[in-house]
């Protein structure tokens, strides 16, 4: 390697490396690796800065509630993609429709006639103590039977090269402006190695995401209204609540703009009030509506929950989709697979324990240091244990946690999340990644933007990328065939 970016890279043990095997570069990265390599260590810092120069301005931004340097920060950002090949991409994306396509019946059927139930696939116990299971939406028919019209599936990849999903995120999940936002950047400061390598692109997403909220409209019109419902300014999230409706060119409103009447849904607008059709809400489900959920929301609308049973108002992603986005439901996805397709998984679930059962238990508590406990309804990377990083106080607690509530933990054997060169302070530096892929569920079907958001643990030798927790993101290239 004659090139020092590559030659001083380190190799781990027993982790799979994206961009190279075996101390050789892998072929989809190659085109890349040829073009970098006459790019000395000044110009990739001049090109780093301008990454960052570039989020500053465009304010491309996330929250953490728990810190205390203020409320925004910066999206961190790493300049070297990661490449993923066509082939391995047909497989992900088969695998994600595969399993779309299972929750979705799961959730039409969990709601309705409760087959899953009755033939002992699915324990009825687990469902009904699920916290995000509504029976508010019990034998309530949605637009379309669509449940999930949203999904960010997480992937993760072990040291044999093998996927797993590690969650499904079917409620209000984010990530998506990230990944439009890192396609420009790159463009920005790659501008001819796109093209060149045949990168296939991601910029549709909110034109599908769009022509599906418009397929949702009931009414006979040329022009439905649709609104994105955010909670607003102080949301983690509204970058990308501002991001996607102005994308879309459709109202970006909060809960105080719309008004019910009559089971209807209005916009308070300068001309009057306007009917509104499809909201995309980004307002979890308790906080919809102060009249069925919690009393003492300010975040959601009186009275949308009946406009929406009536049928005057698709809402996306449906109420009630959180009890296939439990942790512990999760375990049984492959058996759902079988079940409503008849047909083997094609990507694996990473191998679960249910703390509800004593025998796994015991064997967790056993081996604690070797597992990621996690509570099932928790997410952004809170409420979880990572046993190998963990103090013996901190399992004790979590013993203590797990044995007060079972139900509400899973645990997992510490997966070795694949790696991928960084860009870090003028050299090339190994960190750990996942994938989280969208796919767009309408009424035609399934579609899967070529990519996601590829996040980062910037911390070395962290295996959590959530933003929350001081990860950061890198663009994703899939390669055309």
């Amino acid at each position: 390697m004659s090139n020092p970016l590559l030659s001083a890279y380190p190799h781990q043990a027993r982790v799979w490396d994206e961009m190279f095997q075996d101390g050789r570069v892998r072929p989809e990265y190659q085109p890349f690796v040829s073009a970098i390599a006459g790019l000395a260590g000044p110009e990739m810092t001049r090109k780093d800065e301008l990454a960052k120069k570039l989020f500053m301005s465009q304010g491309i931004t996330f929250t953490v509630y728990s810190s205390g340097e203020g409320i925004e920060k910066i999206f961190p950002f790493d300049i070297i993609p990661r490449i993923i090949s066509n082939s391995e991409w047909l497989r992900i994306e088969a695998g994600i429709k595969q399993r779309l396509k299972a929750l979705n019946i799961f959730l039409k059927d969990i709601y309705h006639q409760q087959f899953i139930i009755k033939d002992g696939v699915v324990p009825a116990a687990l469902v009904y103590s699920c916290p995000q299971f509504l029976r508010e939406m019990v034998n309530v028919d949605v637009p379309h039977d669509v449940y999930t019209h949203i999904a960010g599936v997480d992937l993760i990849r072990d040291h044999d090269g093998e996927f797993y999903v590690l969650e499904d995120n079917l409620r209000t999940p984010s990530g998506v402006s990230y990944m439009l936002e890192n396609r420009s950047i790159t463009y920005r400061i790659f501008p001819d190695l796109l093209p060149q390598s045949n990168v296939l692109p991601v910029k549709d997403y909110p034109d599908i995401l769009y022509r599906n909220l418009v397929a949702l409209a009931d009414r006979q019109t040329a022009d439905p209204t649709v609104v994105l419902l955010s909670p607003g300014i102080y949301n983690s999230a509204y970058f990308e609540h501002s991001t996607l409706a102005r994308l879309m060119g459709i109202q970006l409103v909060e809960g105080r703009d719309l008004i019910v009447h009559n089971h209807f849904v209005y916009m308070k607008t300068t001309r009057g009030l306007e009917k509104v059709d499809v909201i995309y809400r980004r307002v979890d489900d308790e906080f919809l509506d102060p009249l069925v959920f919690r009393p003492d929301s300010a975040l959601g609308v009186p009275g949308l929950y009946w406009a929406a049973r009536k049928g005057n108002v698709a809402i996306v992603n449906a109420m009630g989709n959180g009890v296939a986005d439990d942790k512990a439901v999760y375990c049984y996805v492959p058996e759902m697979i079988r079940y409503y397709l008849n047909e083997e998984p094609i990507l694996k679930n990473v191998p679960t324990y249910q703390l509800e059962n004593a025998e796994y238990r015991e064997l967790v508590f056993k081996d604690m240091d070797q597992m990621v406990v996690k509570r099932t309804n928790e997410s952004g990377g809170y409420g979880m244990l990572i046993g190998s990083a963990a103090t013996d106080a901190e399992m004790a607690d979590f013993r203590q946690a797990i044995l007060s509530d079972p139900r509400s933990f899973i645990a997992q054997p510490i997966i070795s999340l694949s790696s991928t060169p960084c860009y870090l302070d003028g050299k090339l530096q190994p960190r750990r990644i996942d994938l989280r892929p969208f796919a767009l569920c309408g009424p035609g079907g399934i579609d899967i933007v070529p990519g996601g958001l590829t996040r980062v643990a910037l911390r070395e030798g962290s295996l959590i990328v959530n933003s929350s927790q001081g990860g950061g993101s890198k663009d994703t290239w899939v390669l055309g065939g």
